[in-house]
């Protein structure tokens, strides 16, 4: 079978169908959720996932040294996790979620993209998508052959809490927020305990889930390009994207990215790390 690029880092389901099952075309289930969700995406996954899916734990696939919540790992660490799911320095990737919103499939597209994957991409509407159009489903656990993939950090798309501070007194780029706007403004609690309300000083806010439509696929270049700059966006410099972990953060680098913006990097750490109590100084 001829071997496809992928046509963006958006694939459409249409898209997927035709070129399932060619070589070097690994399909990703990333489904993640906040435990007030009460979802079991594993579970999820082995009832039910596109043919020939990897389940990507975003938890267990992380930095574990850390408390702060799924931290990407050390490059060394990173390459081992991805290339224990069959993932190799030849293939192309194609992630999804069950979210609807683009929660947690964006993530795996961005790590890939941090450890110098450039063929890597989302499925549109996710398995929503997938299941509304009735196509095949299968059951059960798929295990990949380990894979050889080299990880080739690229610290261009990533930053950490010294490179906002750093930012916050430079002005060198915008920080834009993908949490709900209560959460943003500090009038809702977050989800995790222990944490601040509010953000950091000068983010601008852009819920992740405004990027998508009824029926979880990405709102047309026009309408997304009208989110972010009604969100005060200046798409002609550079973007920090951050959340509540590092998840829905990479939802707002992927429409970026979708618009042809190139200047743009997730704060890893996100909130968790920001918020805490005694972390830098917070706006409500």
């Amino acid at each position: 079978m001829t071997e496809h690029p992928l046509p963006g880092a958006l694939v459409s389901s249409g898209w997927l169908a035709a070129h399932l099952g060619e070589p070097g075309l690994v399909v990703v289930d990333g489904s993640w959720y906040l435990p007030a969700a009460g979802r079991d995406p594993r579970a999820e996954y082995r009832a039910g996932h596109l043919p020939g899916a990897v389940f990507w734990d975003l938890d267990e696939l992380s930095d574990r040294s850390t408390a702060l919540p799924h931290m990407l790992a050390p490059p060394d660490e990173l390459a081992r996790q991805i290339a224990a799911l069959g993932i190799g320095d030849g293939d192309r990737v194609v992630a999804y979620d069950g979210s609807g919103t683009n929660l947690s499939a964006p993530r795996i597209w961005w790590t890939l993209r941090v450890a110098g994957h450039q063929a890597a991409a989302v499925l549109d509407g996710g398995i929503g998508r997938w299941r509304a159009e009735a196509r095949p489903l299968e059951a059960g656990e798929v295990r990949r052959p380990s894979a050889r993939f080299t990880a080739r950090f690229e610290s261009a798309w990533v930053r950490s809490e010294p490179d906002l501070l750093a930012t916050l007194k430079s002005g060198a780029a915008q920080l834009l927020d993908a949490r709900s706007r209560g959460r943003f403004q500090g009038i809702e609690a977050e989800p995790r305990p222990g944490l601040r309300g509010g953000h950091i000083p000068g983010a601008k806010n852009l819920p992740f889930n405004e990027l998508v439509g009824p029926d979880g696929t990405m709102l047309p270049r026009e309408e997304i390009r009208l989110r972010y700059a009604a969100a005060g966006v200046d798409l002609d410099r550079p973007v920090i994207c951050s959340c509540g972990s590092g998840v829905t953060a990479c939802a707002l680098a992927l429409g970026l990215e979708v618009l042809g913006h190139r200047e743009h990097a997730v704060y890893d750490g996100s909130w968790a790390e920001w918020g805490r109590v005694g972390g830098p100084q917070i706006e409500r």
